[in-house]
C-alpha cells in the first residue's frame, strides 16, 4: 500500500485494479500530503520523488509514509482501512481479473484460465 501511495504522490501513474482503488490511492495520497506539511525531511522525500520518480526515491518516500503511520497509529489504521475498503470494492470488468494481495510475500503467482497441466516447483 505505501509504495502505491508513494508512487501516486510522486505523480507517477499507479497500476491498480479499477476506479475504487484509484480513488482510494488518490485519497490516501491527499491525506499523507497534508500530514507531511511542516515535516521538512518528509517534504524533501516527496519533492525528490516528484522531481525524479526513480525506484530508490519512491522507496524513500514509501518509508516516510510508513514512519508517519507508525508515529500515529490511529492515522495508520485509517489509511489501512481506506485501502482495504477500496480493494474489497475492486471489481473486474468484461473478461478482467482482480487479484488482491495484502501483506508481503516472497513469491506470488497470479493465474487466470489455465488449460492443461500446471507444475510449480
Amino acid at each position: 500500500m505505501t509504495v502505491a501511495v508513494a508512487t501516486a504522490m510522486a505523480g507517477k501513474a499507479v497500476e491498480v485494479a479499477g476506479e475504487p482503488v484509484r480513488a482510494a490511492v488518490a485519497e490516501l495520497s491527499r491525506r499523507v500530503r497534508e500530514r507531511f506539511r511542516g515535516r521538512p525531511a518528509d517534504e524533501e522525500a516527496l519533492e525528490r520523488a516528484a522531481g525524479d520518480p526513480a525506484p530508490d526515491r519512491i522507496d524513500a518516500l514509501a518509508e516516510a509514509v510508513e514512519r508517519l503511520m507508525a508515529e500515529d497509529p490511529r492515522f495508520g489504521a485509517e489509511l489501512r482501512n481506506l485501502w482495504n475498503q477500496a480493494q474489497t470494492n475492486a471489481a473486474a470488468t468484461h473478461d478482467g481479473v482482480v487479484n488482491v494481495l495484502n501483506g508481503r510475500a516472497d513469491k506470488v503467482i497470479q493465474l487466470r484460465d489455465v488449460h492443461g497441466d500446471l507444475n510449480i516447483g
